[in-house]
Formats: structure tokens, sequence, C-alpha cells
């Protein structure tokens, strides 16, 4: 993919913490220089040390006072989740080229679909940032896939590790709402990659977590791409994220999601492929900022997103 971009582009980057510190590597590697909308002082001189760029300080409420954006500017809302949701709906009603949300757009699926319609005027113009479908291994695995003729099987896991996450301090919400904060990595690429789900069954059963409600999954189905799946997560045991896809002449293995290994129908040797990134920009983030630079091709749109969230996350994890 080449990094040579058309026309003038402007990126706002409303966050300043370590994901928006990301944001702002991959900008200036595209030679532009992004505009920084920090909220407080403590993460905007962080950002200041570590990247030499200054930081406006008071929020997009704020800076919207003294700025409005216009159709060259490209939006990245790369803040904490609990105030994704609020800052997206800002900029209802003006003009802007689009924008990126960091996943998953709100802190709970509640939020998200009760903000459907408040959405609605600027949902076209709207994208979500799952950046994992941009791994040079998830696209390795799409050329085999293709190579081989076709998706045929599924199987998915999504254990979080709560013994590490328990400790984590998070805005009040974050921990509760973390299968949508964070599972849903996992299973958004995997549905990216077999199809949205046609026909589901999921159970899932609560365990011994004071922050989250359920600690256990499991589930299987078909896609609209005549794709079988089944998945599984137990939050209280080891385990990991991982996708296992079977073509008609090998099985592609996504465990860590960033690397991929391969086993050719009959045998049993586990090969993995040499994949380098050539770059030192967080995995998949150059990629994704070229694609939403420019066609925007494999993002997800904010209105897929909130189907899937409805339709799939909701379900898996028990309404």
């Amino acid at each position: 993919m080449s990094n040579h971009l058309e026309g003038n582009k402007e990126i706002w980057i409303v966050g300043a913490g370590p994901m928006a510190m990301e944001h702002a590597r991959v900008a200036i590697h595209l030679g532009i220089s992004p505009i920084i909308i920090g909220r407080g002082m403590v993460s905007a001189n962080e950002f200041e040390k570590k990247m030499s760029i200054p930081v406006f300080i008071g929020g997009v409420s704020k800076f919207l006072e003294k700025r409005k954006p216009s159709r060259n500017t490209h939006i990245i809302i790369a803040t904490g989740s609990e105030v994704l949701m609020p800052n997206l709906l800002l900029f209802k009603g003006l003009e802007f080229n689009s924008i990126l949300v960091e996943k998953p757009a709100a802190i709970s699926i509640v939020e998200l679909l009760s903000n459907e319609e408040e959405l609605r005027e600027i949902s076209k113009k709207i994208f979500v940032a799952y950046n994992r479908r941009y791994y040079p291994s998830v696209r390795k695995a799409i050329e085999y896939i293709d190579k081989d003729g076709g998706l045929q099987s599924m199987h998915f896991e999504f254990t979080e590790w709560s013994h590490k996450i328990g400790d984590i301090n998070k805005a009040h919400g974050v921990k509760e709402n973390w299968f949508f904060a964070n599972s849903t990595h996992v299973i958004d690429l995997a549905f990216y990659l077999a199809g949205a789900p046609h026909e589901m069954v999921a159970f899932h059963k609560q365990g011994n977590l004071d922050w989250h409600k359920n600690s256990f999954y499991a589930g299987a189905g078909i896609t609209e791409n005549d794709v079988l799946f089944s998945y599984e997560a137990n939050w209280e045991s080891a385990g990991s994220w991982s996708i296992i896809l079977k073509t008609s002449k090998r099985k592609l293995i996504l465990n860590p999601l960033e690397t991929l290994k391969t086993m050719e129908r009959g045998s049993i040797i586990v090969e993995k492929c040499d994949i380098k990134s050539g770059n030192n920009l967080k995995e998949g983030l150059l990629e994704m900022h070229l694609d939403f630079l420019r066609n925007k091709n494999i993002l997800s749109n904010i209105r897929d997103h909130i189907s899937m969230s409805n339709h799939v996350f909701r379900v898996i994890n028990g309404g």
C-alpha cells in the first residue's frame, strides 16, 4: 500500500493519551502535522514532552469556540471509552471530511444504541478504528483464503486476563463493559473475515468476577458467507485471543493475532509465516490511516458497527 496522499489533509486528534500518541506518530510519518486537542494538564504535558507537539488544553467544546473543522479535516477521536460518544456528538451539525473514532465508539452497547438517532445525520462519515483488520498477519491470511477458494469454517477465542484487568484503575463503567471495550476487537475481526452471522446460538454464564457480569462464553452458528463458526472464552482460566480459520487446503492460525501460522491438509506440521510490517509504528495503524484518509474500503462504518453491536455483540454478551 502506497504512502502517497493526494491533496491537502488536515488531521485533528482528540485526546492526549497513549493511543493519541500512536495516531500522532502515524500522522507525522505521513508528513502531516496533527492538531492535538487535549483536556487535562497532566496528559497534555506528557504528550508534549514525548512528542514535541503542542496540545490545546480544555477539550473539544472549548477548541470549537475558536476553530471549526472544514471539508479537509479528518478527525480522530482517541480518548478513553467513557468519553468517546460525548466527544463524537460534539461534531454533529459541523462540516468535516470524516471521523475515525477509537473502538468501540461508546462506553457500552446501551450508550451506542441509544445514540443511533443522534448520529444519523453524520453516520456516513464516521468510522470505527478496529485496527486489527489491517494487521499484516490478517492480510496474509486473507491471501491464503482467496487462493484456496474461500473460508469453510472458523473458531475463535476471546479469553481476557481477568487476573490482570481486575487491578487496573479505569473510569467508572469501563471494566464493567470490558467485553464491549476489549473483547469485540477479536470478535469484530473474526466476523470481518468470515462474514456476519446469519444464524447463531450463544451461551454465557456469570462467574466470580466482581467487576464484570459474565466470565464464560460459548456459541456457534453460520455466517452470511456460509462459513460455520464456533467460539469460546473463559475469563477465569488460561487462554488468550485467537482465531483459527480453515480452507479446503489448510488451517490458518492467528495466535497471537499479530502472527500467522499454517498447517497444510494431510500434515501435522505447523509453520510460522515470516511477516514484517516494515515500520516501527503500532501494528496496523499506518495501513488504517491510509484507508481512512483515502478510500475507507476496510474500515467499519458506524452504522455497520451499531448493527453488529445490536445483533451480535449484545447477543454474545447476553443482552
